[in-house]
């Protein structure tokens, strides 16, 4: 049974730093595509970042050279860095591994 859990989310002032982790149980996270996702109460859940299975990133618009995502294989873990957060980061961001999610960490950018 696949299992996924984040960590690391937390309240933040705008332009600091956090780092979220997902450890993925039941699979190993470098034979599937793993993204991060967020998602702002009663709005759609949106693509943040992805890394696929030969380390290629993805970045939507509004991270790019603000984020990263990586993949530990030995720990069976990816993580995404976030730097210079704003405001608008704000969100519940979720772990995905193709079909199967977290249950989320949340991350609140305020001062």
């Amino acid at each position: 049974q696949v299992h996924l859990v984040e960590s690391g989310g937390g309240v933040v002032q705008p332009g600091g730093s956090l780092r979220l982790s997902c450890v993925a149980d039941g699979f190993a996270v470098g034979t599937y595509r793993m993204s991060w996702f967020r998602q702002d109460p009663g709005k759609a859940r949106l693509l943040v970042a992805t890394i696929g299975t030969a380390g290629t990133t993805y970045y939507v618009d509004s991270v790019q050279d603000r984020f990263t995502i990586s993949r530990d294989n030995v720990k069976n873990a990816i993580y995404l860095r976030m730097n210079s957060l704003k405001p608008d980061d704000t969100a519940m961001y979720y772990c995905n591994a193709e079909e199967h999610w977290g249950q989320g960490t949340q991350v609140t950018v305020s001062s």
